[in-house]
């Protein structure tokens, strides 16, 4: 019989983020495999937690996933985990939980701590709909090419990035998708976590100033304003599906759906009528 593979969320920063079912995951099952030892293992020790660990990252995942498969096809329970968050968000594990799924093998999501999740929660920008793009290119011009796609999307765009890239990107940005709302997350639920909010010209002017930036980053975008380009404005659109026999509630869903806008932008929109 086929044991169980746990994807089990850890702390992006506060160690104390972790979810009661995942401590007691994390004390049943046979091994826990994990990006890096050293990491788990200050997790591990601060809850008095002991199992053998397994490396597994993206230079060894093939040899790996077929390692952590055979445990598994014997009935073996295994964690895994990464550094930090929920495991395959931008991180190892696509792999082995694709494997998994075709051989018939328990996948089972133990939920906590993300960085893109908490920041689009604190970010004070739309959250009803989102588009993940993982780290940017480190490239100049594949990272352009990569906002020049996302440009048109009718969501809030999140991304990583590295530190040391984020003034570049900041300039791609504003040059790319103008003067747009960006906020940008730094070292979330750690000592020094940092919200910047403002347009990417002005977080690249505060930024500059630094002596050096460090930390975890999570970027977030305004989506475009792409809906306003539409041949038929707002307030004509939500008239015609009145006159149709549609529910003032439901006309205004419509509308903001077709749009790709939130019901409260076209609440404002449509105030006083």
């Amino acid at each position: 019989m086929n044991g169980t593979l746990y994807i089990v969320a850890t702390p992006i920063g506060n160690l104390e983020d972790i979810t009661l079912r995942a401590l007691r995951i994390l004390r049943e099952v046979d091994r826990i495999a994990c990006e890096d030892t050293r990491q788990t293992r200050k997790l591990l020790d601060r809850h008095g937690i002991s199992k053998p660990l397994l490396s597994y990252h993206e230079h060894n995942e093939a040899a790996r996933a077929e390692q952590l498969l055979r445990q598994l096809e014997e009935g073996g329970k295994i964690a895994l985990v990464s550094d930090a968050g929920t495991p395959l968000i931008a991180d190892p594990g696509y792999r082995l939980v694709a494997l998994a799924r075709e051989r018939g093998i328990t996948v089972s999501p133990i939920p906590g701590a993300s960085a893109l999740t908490s920041a689009l929660s604190a970010s004070g920008l739309p959250t009803d709909s989102f588009y993940f793009g993982g780290f940017l290119p480190a490239k100049k011009s594949q990272r352009r090419k990569t906002l020049d796609e996302a440009k048109d999307c009718p969501a809030t765009l999140v991304f990583y990035e590295a530190p040391h890239r984020i003034l570049e990107t900041l300039r791609d940005i504003a040059e790319v998708l103008g003067s747009r709302r960006v906020t940008l997350a730094r070292e979330l639920t750690k000592i020094h976590e940092e919200f910047l909010a403002g347009q990417a010209s002005q977080l690249q002017e505060i930024l500059a100033k630094r002596p050096a930036m460090k930390g975890e980053l999570t970027l977030l975008i305004e989506r475009g304003e792409w809906a306003a380009e539409s041949e038929v404005p707002i307030e004509e659109a939500f008239d015609q599906l009145i006159a149709a026999g549609t529910s003032r509630m439901d006309a205004m869903k419509a509308v903001a759906r077709e749009r790709g806008l939130s019901k409260r932008d076209v609440y404002q929109k449509l105030s006083g009528r």
